[in-house]
Protein backbone atom coordinates (compact mmCIF):
# COMPACT_ATOMS: atom_id res chain seq x y z
CA UNK A 1 0.00 0.00 0.00
CA UNK A 2 2.79 2.43 0.84
CA UNK A 3 4.51 1.81 -2.50
CA UNK A 4 1.27 2.40 -4.39
CA UNK A 5 0.37 5.53 -2.44
CA UNK A 6 3.88 6.90 -2.92
CA UNK A 7 3.54 6.52 -6.69
CA UNK A 8 0.15 8.25 -6.68
CA UNK A 9 1.57 11.15 -4.69
CA UNK A 10 4.49 11.52 -7.09
CA UNK A 11 2.21 11.64 -10.13
CA UNK A 12 -1.03 13.18 -8.85
CA UNK A 13 -0.30 14.94 -5.57
CA UNK A 14 -2.22 18.07 -6.69
CA UNK A 15 -5.09 16.21 -8.37
CA UNK A 16 -8.38 15.97 -6.42
CA UNK A 17 -9.38 12.39 -5.75
CA UNK A 18 -12.73 13.01 -7.44
CA UNK A 19 -10.89 13.71 -10.72
CA UNK A 20 -8.77 10.55 -10.64
CA UNK A 21 -9.96 8.39 -13.51
CA UNK A 22 -9.05 5.41 -15.69
CA UNK A 23 -6.44 7.33 -17.72
CA UNK A 24 -4.64 8.35 -14.53
CA UNK A 25 -4.59 4.75 -13.34
CA UNK A 26 -3.24 3.59 -16.69
CA UNK A 27 -0.49 6.24 -16.49
CA UNK A 28 0.54 5.01 -13.04
CA UNK A 29 0.56 1.42 -14.28
CA UNK A 30 2.64 2.39 -17.32
CA UNK A 31 5.20 3.98 -14.99
CA UNK A 32 5.66 0.64 -13.24
CA UNK A 33 6.05 -1.07 -16.62
CA UNK A 34 8.84 1.37 -17.53
CA UNK A 35 10.48 0.69 -14.16
CA UNK A 36 10.76 -2.98 -15.16
CA UNK A 37 8.06 -4.38 -12.89
CA UNK A 38 6.54 -7.70 -13.94
CA UNK A 39 3.10 -7.92 -15.49
CA UNK A 40 1.59 -9.61 -12.44
CA UNK A 41 3.11 -7.00 -10.11
CA UNK A 42 1.73 -4.14 -12.23
CA UNK A 43 -1.72 -5.74 -12.16
CA UNK A 44 -1.46 -6.29 -8.40
CA UNK A 45 -0.60 -2.64 -7.77
CA UNK A 46 -3.42 -1.47 -10.04
CA UNK A 47 -5.76 -3.67 -8.02
CA UNK A 48 -4.56 -2.02 -4.81
CA UNK A 49 -5.43 1.40 -6.25
CA UNK A 50 -8.94 0.13 -6.99
CA UNK A 51 -9.22 -1.14 -3.41
CA UNK A 52 -8.18 2.27 -2.07
CA UNK A 53 -10.92 4.01 -4.02
CA UNK A 54 -13.42 1.30 -3.12
CA UNK A 55 -12.78 2.04 0.56
CA UNK A 56 -12.99 5.80 -0.11
CA UNK A 57 -16.34 5.34 -1.84
CA UNK A 58 -17.67 3.24 1.05
CA UNK A 59 -16.70 6.06 3.45
CA UNK A 60 -18.33 8.67 1.14
CA UNK A 61 -14.99 10.40 0.64
CA UNK A 62 -15.41 10.18 -3.14
CA UNK A 63 -18.34 9.44 -5.41
CA UNK A 64 -18.97 5.78 -6.18
CA UNK A 65 -18.77 6.64 -9.88
CA UNK A 66 -15.02 7.24 -9.43
CA UNK A 67 -14.51 3.70 -8.18
CA UNK A 68 -16.77 2.13 -10.83
CA UNK A 69 -14.89 3.96 -13.58
CA UNK A 70 -11.62 2.43 -12.32
CA UNK A 71 -13.16 -1.06 -12.29
CA UNK A 72 -13.62 -0.85 -16.07
CA UNK A 73 -9.84 -1.17 -16.55
CA UNK A 74 -8.78 -4.74 -17.26
CA UNK A 75 -5.40 -6.12 -16.27
CA UNK A 76 -2.39 -6.37 -18.54
CA UNK A 77 -2.59 -9.53 -20.62
CA UNK A 78 0.22 -11.95 -21.29
CA UNK A 79 1.91 -11.33 -24.64
CA UNK A 80 0.21 -7.95 -25.09
CA UNK A 81 2.39 -5.77 -22.92
CA UNK A 82 6.04 -4.81 -22.56
CA UNK A 83 6.00 -5.78 -18.90
CA UNK A 84 8.18 -8.87 -18.31
CA UNK A 85 6.75 -12.18 -17.16
CA UNK A 86 7.78 -13.81 -13.90
CA UNK A 87 8.99 -17.38 -13.74
CA UNK A 88 6.48 -19.76 -12.16
CA UNK A 89 7.25 -21.12 -8.71
CA UNK A 90 8.64 -24.63 -9.17
CA UNK A 91 9.14 -27.42 -6.64
CA UNK A 92 12.54 -27.47 -4.98
CA UNK A 93 14.63 -30.58 -5.49
CA UNK A 94 15.19 -32.79 -2.45
CA UNK A 95 18.94 -32.80 -3.04
CA UNK A 96 19.03 -28.99 -2.81
CA UNK A 97 17.10 -29.02 0.46
CA UNK A 98 19.31 -31.77 1.91
CA UNK A 99 22.44 -29.78 1.04
CA UNK A 100 21.06 -26.73 2.86
CA UNK A 101 19.93 -28.46 6.07
CA UNK A 102 23.41 -28.74 7.70
CA UNK A 103 23.73 -24.94 7.66
CA UNK A 104 20.46 -24.35 9.56
CA UNK A 105 19.92 -24.46 13.31
CA UNK A 106 17.79 -27.32 14.57
CA UNK A 107 14.65 -25.18 14.87
CA UNK A 108 14.72 -24.04 11.23
CA UNK A 109 15.63 -27.58 10.19
CA UNK A 110 12.54 -28.75 12.04
CA UNK A 111 10.47 -26.16 10.19
CA UNK A 112 11.77 -27.37 6.85
CA UNK A 113 11.21 -31.05 7.64
CA UNK A 114 7.72 -30.40 9.03
CA UNK A 115 6.75 -28.45 5.92
CA UNK A 116 8.18 -31.12 3.61
CA UNK A 117 6.06 -33.81 5.27
CA UNK A 118 2.79 -31.88 5.63
CA UNK A 119 2.73 -29.39 2.73
CA UNK A 120 1.47 -26.61 4.97
CA UNK A 121 2.12 -22.94 4.33
CA UNK A 122 5.25 -21.37 5.84
CA UNK A 123 3.20 -19.23 8.21
CA UNK A 124 1.22 -22.25 9.40
CA UNK A 125 4.43 -24.17 10.08
CA UNK A 126 5.91 -21.28 12.06
CA UNK A 127 2.81 -20.95 14.27
CA UNK A 128 2.44 -24.60 15.33
CA UNK A 129 1.80 -25.14 19.06
CA UNK A 130 1.06 -28.30 21.03
CA UNK A 131 -2.28 -26.89 22.19
CA UNK A 132 -3.43 -26.60 18.56
CA UNK A 133 -2.77 -30.27 17.78
CA UNK A 134 -5.32 -33.05 18.34
CA UNK A 135 -3.23 -36.09 19.30
CA UNK A 136 -6.11 -38.46 20.05
CA UNK A 137 -5.68 -40.48 16.84
CA UNK A 138 -2.82 -42.21 15.09
CA UNK A 139 -2.71 -39.24 12.70
CA UNK A 140 -2.53 -35.94 14.52
CA UNK A 141 -4.70 -33.03 13.37
CA UNK A 142 -3.22 -29.54 13.55
CA UNK A 143 -5.77 -26.70 13.43
CA UNK A 144 -3.94 -23.35 13.28
CA UNK A 145 -5.74 -20.43 14.90
CA UNK A 146 -4.45 -18.08 12.21
CA UNK A 147 -4.21 -18.98 8.54
CA UNK A 148 -4.69 -17.48 5.10
CA UNK A 149 -8.46 -18.01 4.82
CA UNK A 150 -9.43 -17.54 8.47
CA UNK A 151 -11.04 -14.18 7.66
CA UNK A 152 -13.37 -16.00 5.25
CA UNK A 153 -14.55 -18.26 8.08
CA UNK A 154 -13.01 -21.37 6.51
CA UNK A 155 -11.45 -23.97 8.83
CA UNK A 156 -7.97 -25.35 8.21
CA UNK A 157 -6.88 -28.81 9.31
CA UNK A 158 -3.39 -30.16 8.65
CA UNK A 159 -2.85 -33.91 8.95
CA UNK A 160 0.39 -34.88 10.70
CA UNK A 161 1.57 -38.39 9.94
CA UNK A 162 4.01 -40.56 11.94
CA UNK A 163 7.16 -39.12 10.33
CA UNK A 164 6.04 -35.54 10.91
CA UNK A 165 5.13 -36.44 14.50
CA UNK A 166 8.70 -37.58 15.12
CA UNK A 167 9.89 -34.22 13.78
CA UNK A 168 7.73 -32.31 16.28
CA UNK A 169 8.32 -34.34 19.44
CA UNK A 170 11.87 -33.04 20.19
CA UNK A 171 10.48 -29.49 20.29
CA UNK A 172 7.74 -30.14 22.86
CA UNK A 173 7.98 -28.05 26.03
CA UNK A 174 6.10 -28.35 29.36
CA UNK A 175 3.92 -25.40 28.37
CA UNK A 176 1.49 -26.47 25.59
CA UNK A 177 1.03 -22.82 24.56
CA UNK A 178 4.68 -22.44 23.55
CA UNK A 179 5.50 -22.16 19.87
CA UNK A 180 7.49 -25.24 18.96
CA UNK A 181 9.86 -23.46 16.57
CA UNK A 182 11.10 -20.53 18.64
CA UNK A 183 14.06 -18.29 17.67
CA UNK A 184 14.39 -17.26 21.32
CA UNK A 185 15.04 -20.84 22.42
CA UNK A 186 17.33 -21.33 19.42
CA UNK A 187 19.55 -18.45 20.55
CA UNK A 188 19.46 -19.63 24.17
CA UNK A 189 20.69 -23.08 23.09
CA UNK A 190 23.37 -21.52 20.93
CA UNK A 191 24.66 -19.37 23.80
CA UNK A 192 24.56 -22.32 26.21
CA UNK A 193 26.56 -24.43 23.77
CA UNK A 194 29.08 -21.63 23.31
CA UNK A 195 29.44 -21.31 27.09
CA UNK A 196 29.98 -25.04 27.46
CA UNK A 197 32.79 -24.96 24.90
CA UNK A 198 34.47 -21.92 26.45
CA UNK A 199 38.18 -22.50 27.21
CA UNK A 200 39.10 -19.42 29.28
CA UNK A 201 37.58 -18.91 32.75
CA UNK A 202 34.89 -16.28 33.40
CA UNK A 203 36.52 -13.67 35.62
CA UNK A 204 34.26 -11.55 37.88
CA UNK A 205 35.56 -8.35 36.26
CA UNK A 206 34.54 -9.61 32.81
CA UNK A 207 31.09 -10.60 34.06
CA UNK A 208 30.61 -7.21 35.71
CA UNK A 209 31.71 -5.35 32.57
CA UNK A 210 29.40 -7.41 30.35
CA UNK A 211 26.48 -6.74 32.69
CA UNK A 212 27.15 -3.01 32.51
CA UNK A 213 27.24 -3.16 28.71
CA UNK A 214 23.94 -5.01 28.56
CA UNK A 215 22.33 -2.49 30.92
CA UNK A 216 23.63 0.48 28.93
CA UNK A 217 22.71 -0.95 25.53
CA UNK A 218 20.10 -3.69 25.84
CA UNK A 219 19.72 -6.04 22.90
CA UNK A 220 16.58 -6.34 20.84
CA UNK A 221 14.14 -8.83 22.34
CA UNK A 222 13.93 -12.05 20.40
CA UNK A 223 10.60 -13.17 19.00
CA UNK A 224 8.80 -16.22 20.32
CA UNK A 225 8.20 -17.59 16.85
CA UNK A 226 9.59 -17.34 13.36
CA UNK A 227 7.59 -15.56 10.69
CA UNK A 228 7.71 -15.93 6.93
CA UNK A 229 10.38 -13.23 6.65
CA UNK A 230 12.82 -14.57 9.25
CA UNK A 231 12.20 -18.15 8.09
CA UNK A 232 12.99 -17.24 4.49
CA UNK A 233 16.03 -15.18 5.52
CA UNK A 234 17.48 -18.13 7.43
CA UNK A 235 17.14 -20.31 4.33
CA UNK A 236 18.72 -17.62 2.13
CA UNK A 237 21.78 -17.42 4.38
CA UNK A 238 22.07 -21.20 4.57
CA UNK A 239 21.80 -21.45 0.77
CA UNK A 240 24.66 -18.97 0.38
CA UNK A 241 26.86 -21.16 2.57
CA UNK A 242 25.73 -24.41 0.96
CA UNK A 243 26.25 -23.14 -2.59
CA UNK A 244 29.08 -20.55 -2.56
CA UNK A 245 29.90 -18.92 -5.93
CA UNK A 246 32.99 -20.23 -7.72
CA UNK A 247 36.39 -18.55 -7.38
CA UNK A 248 37.32 -15.73 -7.78
CA UNK A 249 33.76 -14.63 -6.94
CA UNK A 250 33.65 -16.52 -3.65
CA UNK A 251 34.56 -15.09 -0.26
CA UNK A 252 38.12 -15.96 0.81
CA UNK A 253 38.99 -17.53 4.17
CA UNK A 254 39.36 -14.85 6.85
CA UNK A 255 37.83 -12.20 4.61
CA UNK A 256 34.93 -10.22 6.03
CA UNK A 257 31.76 -9.94 4.03
CA UNK A 258 32.22 -6.17 3.61
CA UNK A 259 35.81 -6.56 2.39
CA UNK A 260 34.76 -9.33 0.02
CA UNK A 261 31.93 -7.25 -1.46
CA UNK A 262 34.21 -4.20 -1.87
CA UNK A 263 36.79 -6.36 -3.65
CA UNK A 264 34.34 -7.35 -6.37
CA UNK A 265 33.71 -5.19 -9.41
CA UNK A 266 30.20 -4.17 -10.38
CA UNK A 267 30.13 -6.89 -13.06
CA UNK A 268 31.29 -9.51 -10.57
CA UNK A 269 28.63 -8.40 -8.10
CA UNK A 270 25.99 -8.91 -10.77
CA UNK A 271 27.41 -12.39 -11.41
CA UNK A 272 27.21 -13.20 -7.69
CA UNK A 273 23.62 -11.99 -7.54
CA UNK A 274 22.74 -14.14 -10.55
CA UNK A 275 24.43 -17.13 -8.88
CA UNK A 276 22.42 -16.57 -5.70
CA UNK A 277 19.21 -16.26 -7.66
CA UNK A 278 19.83 -19.61 -9.34
CA UNK A 279 20.84 -21.46 -6.18
CA UNK A 280 18.46 -19.99 -3.60
CA UNK A 281 15.09 -21.45 -2.76
CA UNK A 282 12.27 -20.29 -0.52
CA UNK A 283 9.93 -22.13 1.87
CA UNK A 284 6.87 -22.03 -0.38
CA UNK A 285 8.68 -24.27 -2.86
CA UNK A 286 8.44 -27.04 -0.27
CA UNK A 287 4.66 -26.78 -0.52
CA UNK A 288 4.86 -27.05 -4.31
CA UNK A 289 7.12 -30.11 -4.04
CA UNK A 290 4.72 -31.78 -1.59
CA UNK A 291 1.73 -31.07 -3.84
CA UNK A 292 3.50 -32.48 -6.89
CA UNK A 293 4.38 -35.72 -5.09
CA UNK A 294 0.86 -36.19 -3.68
CA UNK A 295 -0.76 -35.49 -7.04
CA UNK A 296 1.53 -37.96 -8.79
CA UNK A 297 0.98 -40.76 -6.28
CA UNK A 298 -2.60 -40.18 -5.08
CA UNK A 299 -4.30 -37.88 -7.57
CA UNK A 300 -5.42 -34.25 -7.72
CA UNK A 301 -8.23 -34.60 -5.16
CA UNK A 302 -5.84 -35.85 -2.46
CA UNK A 303 -3.50 -32.94 -3.13
CA UNK A 304 -6.44 -30.52 -2.93
CA UNK A 305 -7.55 -31.86 0.46
CA UNK A 306 -4.06 -31.88 1.99
CA UNK A 307 -3.25 -28.38 0.77
CA UNK A 308 -6.55 -27.04 2.07
CA UNK A 309 -7.82 -25.67 -1.25
CA UNK A 310 -11.51 -25.19 -1.94
CA UNK A 311 -11.10 -25.48 -5.72
CA UNK A 312 -9.01 -27.96 -7.67
CA UNK A 313 -7.85 -25.32 -10.15
CA UNK A 314 -5.95 -23.61 -7.32
CA UNK A 315 -4.24 -26.92 -6.49
CA UNK A 316 -3.03 -27.24 -10.07
CA UNK A 317 -0.99 -24.07 -9.58
CA UNK A 318 0.98 -25.87 -6.86
CA UNK A 319 1.05 -29.43 -8.21
CA UNK A 320 3.03 -29.97 -11.40
CA UNK A 321 1.38 -32.10 -14.05
CA UNK A 322 2.53 -35.69 -14.37
CA UNK A 323 4.10 -35.39 -17.82
CA UNK A 324 5.66 -38.84 -17.52
CA UNK A 325 2.19 -40.38 -17.25
CA UNK A 326 1.06 -38.40 -20.29
CA UNK A 327 4.05 -39.65 -22.27
CA UNK A 328 3.33 -43.26 -21.24
CA UNK A 329 -0.31 -43.01 -22.31
CA UNK A 330 0.65 -41.35 -25.58
CA UNK A 331 3.14 -44.13 -26.34
CA UNK A 332 0.42 -46.74 -25.76
CA UNK A 333 -2.43 -45.19 -27.76
CA UNK A 334 -0.63 -42.77 -30.09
Amino acid sequence: MRVVIRALRELYADTPAAEFGPLALKAARQKWVKDGRSRTECNRRAGLIKRIFKWAASEELVSSTVYHSLVTITGLQKGRTLAPETNPVCPVDDAVVDATLPFLNRYVRGLVEFQRLTGCRPGEACAVRRCDIDMSGSVWLYRPTRHKNAWRGKPRTIAIGPRAQEVLKPFFTPNPDDYLFSPRRAVEEQLADRTAQRKTPRYPSHMRRNAEKRAAKPKRLLAETYDRGSYGLAIDRASERAFPPPAPLSQCDGETRAAWWNRLSSQQRDEVKSWWKEHRWHPNQLRHAFATIVRKQHGLEAAQVLLGHTRADVTQVYAERNEQLAATVAAMIG
